[in-house]
């Protein structure tokens, strides 16, 4: 197979994992082995990028900033929230439980998978854990604010998401759905919105070039104690992942009626409780989300070497 289309492959799974309350791009880049490289990418704003830049030197700043590798994986994140908003939106109407069991799985796995990326685990790392699920979960216990949908809060949605979007353990989608923007942003994207689209877009470019060099610094600085509190993030936001939960207050943007408020039950707890469609099913897609990242792992990081060198 060649490089590109593997690196494009990799951005069709990340895109796919952007549209996700709770599933974090950065966290799938890390799987794939593409995540150091991707972060030097973006991080690599600079003076001699802008010195670059002013003589012209097209090729030079395309080497730079590794083009070939961000508009492979680029185009495979945009190709992908496309062709999935819609198909997300509905399957969040019509099968909650089923889709969030999956999307349980595939953060259960990931966690595992980041775990196993930090050296020496020593209890310095665990207290870092535990920190990073204590704020994963407040936040998933947040309650949903509703703002105003003006451009500049779209330009600043587009800031804020992005950034989590990178990182490993907190999705972006997610802290749209705290600002209360997520529906209004993927209806943008469905209906080919393209004011909504390119104002969200410069405001993930701008918040993509700025955090990008933090997150470099801290990768490099702070790698392990990093990777720990990302993981417990990623561990609290199981909360909001929660298959079994009952909608309390609903939010409509425009045709979609979306939850606001949830409380969390057992699975026998639901009304008119049928054990096979109620609990053996989102077990089983708890098992096929936790296999899916596995098996994507194997395919991808058997041959990493190729995607980094």
């Amino acid at each position: 197979m060649p490089k590109w289309l593997k690196v494009y492959l990799s951005g069709l799974l990340m895109g796919a994992a952007d549209v996700i309350p709770g599933v974090s791009g950065g966290t799938i880049a890390f799987i794939l082995g593409v995540y150091d490289r991707l972060i030097r990418s973006l991080s690599g704003v600079n003076k001699d990028s802008v010195i670059m830049l002013f003589k012209g030197d097209i090729k030079a700043l395309w080497r730079h900033f590794d083009g070939a590798f961000l508009l492979s994986l680029g185009a495979g994140i945009v190709t992908s929230i496309f062709l999935l908003a819609g198909l997300i939106t509905h399957l969040l109407a019509e099968y909650p439980s089923y889709l969030w069991s999956f999307f349980f799985g595939l953060i259960l796995a990931s966690a595992y998978f980041l775990i196993n990326q930090i050296a020496g685990f020593s209890f310095r790392h665990f207290v870092g854990l535990l920190i990073g699920v204590a704020a994963g979960a407040s936040l998933s216990l947040l309650v949903p604010t509703q703002l105003n949908t003006s451009y500049t809060m779209v330009f600043f949605s587009g800031m804020i998401a992005i950034c989590a979007m990178i990182l490993p353990g907190i999705s972006g989608s997610f802290l749209l759905l705290m600002l209360g923007m997520y529906g209004f942003i993927l209806s943008a994207v469905k209906s080919l919105d393209l004011a909504v689209i390119v104002v969200f877009a410069a405001g993930a470019l701008i918040g993509l070039l700025s955090f990008s060099k933090v997150l470099h610094y801290l990768l490099n600085h702070a790698r392990s104690m990093t990777l720990s509190f990302l993981t417990g993030v990623m561990l609290g936001a199981l909360v909001k992942v929660w298959p079994w939960k009952v909608t309390d207050t609903w939010s409509v943007i425009g045709h979609k009626k979306l939850p606001l408020e949830e409380h969390l039950i057992l699975p026998w707890d639901l009304p008119n409780y049928y054990w096979p469609t109620d609990f053996l099913l989102p077990i089983g897609f708890v098992f096929v989300g936790f296999l899916s990242v596995i098996l994507i792992s194997y395919i991808f990081l058997r041959n990493s070497t190729n995607i980094n060198n």
